[in-house]
């Protein structure tokens, strides 16, 4: 019995540890403002998470590419998301950027 809890406590502790990260970074999305342009699931003024991801798919520098649009942002017209250009976010930093750019990519 007591090796049944044990493996049930590890299996819901590593299923924890890979849930952690992504709430952690959607904390540091909606404290850094990116929440109130995008969603993880829906397209709201921006595109929404996972069509950011799905997009960046297989693209081996997508983090960078996206770490500098948060930071600097996007010209319109430029074949990005359409006619809403995404604005330069100053507040955050390059490891920040980096971090969300990060996740982005994890949302599924």
């Amino acid at each position: 019995m007591k090796i049944r809890a044990l493996a049930l406590f590890s299996a819901a502790a590593a299923l924890m540890s890979v849930q952690a990260p992504a709430f952690a970074d959607a904390a540091l999305a909606q404290a850094k403002n990116c929440m109130a342009c995008h969603a993880v699931d829906k397209k709201m003024v921006g595109p929404s998470y996972k069509d950011v991801s799905a997009k960046y798919a297989g693209d081996a520098d997508a983090v960078k590419k996206l770490a500098a649009a948060i930071q600097k942002g996007s010209t319109p017209g430029k074949g990005n998301w359409g006619p809403v250009p995404m604005p330069a976010n100053p507040q955050v930093s390059e490891a920040e950027a980096t971090k969300l750019a990060a996740w982005v990519m994890t949302v599924k």
